[in-house]
C-alpha cells in the first residue's frame, strides 16, 4: 500500500482506557486514525448490537453509548470515510481460547467489520505472571501497540486480508524481546452452575421483580475458561505440567511461553461435510 492507510481504532476498555490511547500513538504514525470507541466499559459484550445509540464529538474522533460493534457500525457506515482496516484494542487482559474469543467485545468489534467487508486486527495485552493488568494504569501497553502496527502495515503491503477476515493478536506488555508464533483459538471451557443464596446477594431476582416465589431459586453461573488450572488469577504456572497442557501452535500456549500470539479467523460459517446428516435430511419426510 503506498498511501497512508486510513485507520478506524476502536476498543471494548472504553475511550479513556490507557490501552487505546498508545495504541492510537503508534498507529498515527502510521496513517490517518479515526477513533469511534464506547464511553463506558463494554468488556464481554461481543458482538452485541443496539438499534439506537448516542454520538459525542471527542478530539480524537467519537466516542458512542454503545457496544464496540456499534462504535465499528457507525464509523463504516455512518462517517464519509473509506476505512482500509479496522483495529481494536489495546484490550486489558488477553482474549484467548475459542469461547473467550467468541464474546469478547474486543474481538466482536473485529468481527463486526469483517461482516461490513473490512479487515480487522484485535490486539490484546497481558501480563506472563500477573495475567490481567489491574489497574491498567500500573502498566505499559506500548509493546503490544508497536507490535499492533507492525502487524497492520506489513498486513496490508503482503495482502494477507486476501485471506484472512480478521486477526486476534494476544501480546505480553513483560517480555522484552517476545517471539512471535502464528497459533489457533485453543478449545478449551467448562461451566460451574452452583445454588447462590438469594439473602447474601443484592438486587431482586423474582420473575417478577420482587421476592422469589415457589419454584424460583437463584443460581451462580461461572464460567472455566481455563478449566483444570489452578489459580483463576494467574493461569500460568511456570510448571512443565500446565506448559504441556496447551500444545504448540495455541494461542494458550504461546502466552504460557510469553509469546506473542497471532490467530488468524474466519468469520464465515462454513458448513462442515457430513454424510451422515446428509442421509437423515434424505430420510426425513413430513406429513
Amino acid at each position: 500500500m503506498s498511501e497512508a492507510p486510513a485507520i478506524l481504532l476502536t476498543n471494548d476498555d472504553g475511550i479513556d482506557a490507557p490501552g487505546i490511547a498508545g495504541l492510537r500513538t503508534e498507529l498515527t504514525a502510521l496513517g490517518d486514525v479515526t477513533v469511534v470507541a464506547p464511553v463506558e466499559n463494554q468488556s464481554g459484550v461481543g458482538r452485541t448490537r443496539n438499534h439506537t445509540t448516542v454520538v459525542r464529538d471527542h478530539p480524537w474522533g467519537y466516542s458512542l453509548a454503545g457496544t464496540p460493534a456499534d462504535c465499528v457500525a457507525y464509523g463504516l457506515r455512518g462517517l464519509d470515510t473509506d476505512f482500509d482496516i479496522v483495529v481494536s484494542g489495546v484490550n486489558n487482559g488477553p482474549n484467548a481460547g475459542n469461547y473467550v474469543v467468541g464474546r469478547s467485545g474486543t474481538v466482536g468489534a473485529g468481527i463486526e467489520a469483517a461482516f461490513l467487508g473490512t479487515p480487522a486486527l484485535a490486539v490484546s495485552a497481558y501480563h506472563s505472571t500477573d495475567f490481567f493488568l489491574a489497574p491498567p494504569e500500573e502498566y505499559d501497553f506500548e509493546r503490544p501497540a508497536r507490535i499492533a502496527r507492525r502487524l497492520v502495515e506489513r498486513g496490508l503491503e503482503a495482502g494477507i486480508y486476501e485471506d484472512v477476515d480478521l486477526l486476534n493478536v494476544n501480546a505480553p506488555v513483560d517480555s522484552p524481546s517476545p517471539p512471535v508464533m502464528l497459533t489457533e483459538p485453543y478449545h478449551d471451557y467448562e461451566q460451574d452452575v452452583v445454588p447462590a443464596d438469594p439473602d447474601a446477594l443484592d438486587g431482586e431476582f423474582g420473575s417478577d421483580g420482587g421476592e422469589l416465589a415457589d419454584g424460583e431459586r437463584v443460581v451462580h453461573l461461572h464460567d472455566r475458561t481455563w478449566p483444570g488450572v489452578v489459580g483463576w488469577e494467574n493461569p500460568f504456572p511456570a510448571t512443565d505440567e500446565h506448559r504441556d497442557r496447551y500444545p504448540v501452535g495455541t494461542d494458550r500456549r504461546a502466552m504460557v511461553d510469553a509469546a506473542v500470539s497471532v490467530s488468524p479467523l474466519s468469520v464465515d460459517h462454513v458448513s462442515p461435510d457430513s454424510a451422515a446428516l446428509a442421509e437423515v435430511v434424505e430420510t426425513i419426510t413430513v406429513e
